[in-house]
């Protein structure tokens, strides 16, 4: 082995190990009630009046999620409500500026029912028009959470709109390999699990889980 090649990877090494020191740091539980299904973030609770103009696409040039709009074209769709697909917790609500804009990422709880256990999953809603949550918030489902935007005029109105398994990526998508481990197909995750068992219960689901992004953090 070189003394380059050692040299790498120690560095490689010690920039994971930072990478979990600051998640360690900043990682902390809420207790969020079990999602009892989930709906479509527009439209509630079938998308109606709206179509999917672009879906998942995990190879080059990527795609991360599905942007909708509104059936009627245009910019006719600005303004119209954003509603949380679940139960869950506000983790990020930021105007990030850049590509973006206005931002909302919400974690949900659920039980899978192929095999009983417990998993999370986070959600994005990007180019909002109004923020209507923050950091903190406990939401319910189909409650608004924000207005379809536009980045203020960088493109026609649309929501983009991602489901993520892993909840560690927040703003920092190029962390993340392109695959379903990472990634969930939104309208294929919502479908399959549209319809879940209530549970009287919480459990506890973790936060903290993002690094800073443009400096902001979430929670």
């Amino acid at each position: 082995m070189t003394l380059g090649h050692t040299t790498r990877s120690f560095c490689t090494f010690f920039a994971s190990f930072l990478f979990l020191l600051c998640l360690s740091a900043h990682a902390q539980q809420v207790k969020l009630n079990l999602a009892d299904g989930f709906d479509f973030p527009v439209g509630k609770p079938n998308a109606d009046g709206y179509y999917k103009s672009r879906g998942l696409r995990l190879r080059s040039p990527e795609h991360f999620g599905e942007d909708w709009n509104s059936r009627a074209g245009g910019d006719s769709d600005l303004g119209h409500p954003v509603y949380a697909i679940a139960d869950g917790i506000v983790t990020f609500a930021h105007n990030v500026r850049s590509g973006w804009g206005n931002v909302v990422l919400t974690r949900h709880a659920y039980r899978d029912p192929a095999n009983g256990q417990v998993k999370h999953c986070d959600t994005l809603n990007g180019h909002l028009n109004e923020i209507l949550v923050k950091d903190g918030q406990m939401i319910k489902r189909g409650q608004q959470i924000g207005t379809i935007g536009n980045n203020f005029g960088m493109y026609p109105a649309h929501l983009h709109f991602e489901i993520r398994h892993n909840i560690h990526i927040g703003m920092l998508r190029t962390q993340a390999s392109c695959d379903l481990i990472n990634w969930a197909d939104p309208s294929e995750f919502i479908n399959k699990f549209r319809h879940l068992k209530s549970e009287w219960r919480s459990v506890a689901v973790p936060t903290g889980t993002y690094l800073a992004y443009m400096g902001f953090k979430g929670i």
